[in-house]
């Protein structure tokens, strides 16, 4: 055979290859998925974050056609979960939700061990969120005037809870007890809820968390402080850090987040069948009740919102002392 003939002969077979391997991936999100997903939740059950999830999944269920299995792996602030989603395979039959700050600061305190642009799949953003420094409706403060005066008269003695260190209740409220000059001690509990019952229980004084507001409509918490950048139009009676001193809020959001690499066709599907699980009455039902408004955003666009949000988190953790840049 002549080296033309040869050179014929390859390039006819890898066309052949060619043709005969196009289909695969294109096979393989057609077929996604084929039996149930493992959807990782970083808080506890009953937590905001939990609900929120099972709610989404609910409705992301009747587009996928196949369950979705929520699984609820706590620790280190909501990083054993995204960890979790990160050691898995890039298939789509793993991801999970999770919350953007501590999501970020677990990456410059070292405990990530990834990074959070680009070590996962980004679906989409989903939920934004209001954390609040909030006490039991029988305290002796009745405004955060009152306990900043008497965390000042008693350094350290003031004791507040979140659901874990580097969340984003534990970031706001270190961050507004530096400007407004007090100490305070931080007692971190695994979720929300557990950190709500501590409260209740007498435990703990105060709460830095997301979970507050079903118990403040219920008569059970006071709000001192909402950490924003504007007064909620739903409580407005209540003061936000620059009320009282000079600080920028670093907004809370949810995301959902896969492994690295899952192929793209896969992810689409995922974030359409989110996408219109957002819009089902049972999930606004859950946004409602915990005070929570959506804050969609496309998987190209979460990605670049985390991104985006790198440097400022990068710096508070530098303020704060909580890790090596």
């Amino acid at each position: 055979m002549s080296k033309i003939n040869v050179k014929q002969g390859l390039c006819g077979l890898l066309a052949a290859l060619g043709l005969f391997m196009a289909p695969v991936a294109p096979a393989v999100a057609a077929d996604y998925p084929d039996r149930p997903i493992s959807f990782i939740v970083t808080t506890g059950p009953g937590s905001a974050m939990d609900l929120v999830a099972r709610s989404l999944t609910s409705g992301a269920e009747k587009h996928l056609g196949q369950a979705i299995v929520v699984e609820n792996k706590l620790g280190g602030g909501g990083v054993v979960g995204v960890q979790y989603i990160m050691g898995k395979p890039a298939d789509g039959y793993t991801l999970g939700i999770a919350s953007i700050n501590p999501f970020i600061i677990s990456h410059y305190t070292g405990t990530l061990g990834g990074h959070p642009v680009n070590d996962f799949s980004h679906i989409m953003r989903t939920t934004g969120y209001l954390f609040a420094l909030a006490v039991r409706a029988d305290a002796p403060w009745k405004n955060v005037e009152e306990l900043i005066r008497y965390a000042k008269a008693n350094p350290g003695k003031l004791s507040y809870t979140t659901s874990g260190v580097g969340t984003t209740g534990n970031l706001n409220m270190e961050e507004f007890a530096l400007l407004a000059g007090m100490q305070v001690t931080h007692v971190p509990y695994k979720s929300g809820s557990e950190s709500n019952t501590a409260v209740l229980g007498g435990h703990v004084d105060a709460l830095s968390d997301a979970a507050w507001a079903p118990l403040v409509q219920a008569g059970k918490f006071r709000a001192l402080l909402i950490y924003a950048n504007e007064r909620s139009p739903r409580y407005p009676q209540v003061p936000i850090p620059r009320d009282i001193v000079s600080a920028d809020v670093q907004p809370g959001y949810l995301l959902l987040l896969a492994p690295k690499d899952v192929p793209r066709a896969i992810v689409k599907k995922l974030h359409d069948a989110f996408r219109l699980a957002m819009e089902e009455p049972a999930h606004k039902a859950v946004l409602e009740k915990f005070n929570l408004e959506p804050l969609y955003l496309s998987s190209e666009d979460s990605k670049k919102a985390v991104a985006d949000a790198m440097l400022p988190l990068g710096k508070l953790v530098t303020k704060l002392g909580l890790g090596k840049m």
